[in-house]
């Protein structure tokens, strides 16, 4: 799987959720760092560890696939049709209850 392919393939729920959570550092780190009042020095290098926290988690989250998405790239040696792929991953959390 190319990083094109990686970056399209539909998210795993546990990793949608952690791409929110680091969405929400990033938005309150840039919100601190930017504050138009002078804040403590220590607050802002907090809010930057938090950016680049949420950076991190953010972009980790989106590379991840499924284990039956990559099995099948990895098998077919083809690119990828995420919306059925999508399909695929969605009955398999249905049918583990997730």
């Amino acid at each position: 799987m190319n990083l094109i392919e990686r970056a399209k393939a539909p998210t795993p729920r546990f990793f949608r959720i952690l791409r929110s959570i680091g969405l929400v550092l990033l938005a309150i780190s840039g919100t601190v760092i930017a504050a138009p009042v002078a804040l403590p020095v220590a607050i802002v290098t907090v809010a930057g560890y938090m950016a680049v926290a949420g950076g991190v988690i953010t972009a980790v989250s989106q590379m991840t696939v499924g284990d039956e998405i990559l099995r099948k790239a990895q098998d077919d040696k083809e690119p990828l049709d995420c919306a059925r792929d999508d399909r695929i991953l969605r009955k398999t959390q249905d049918d583990n209850g997730d």
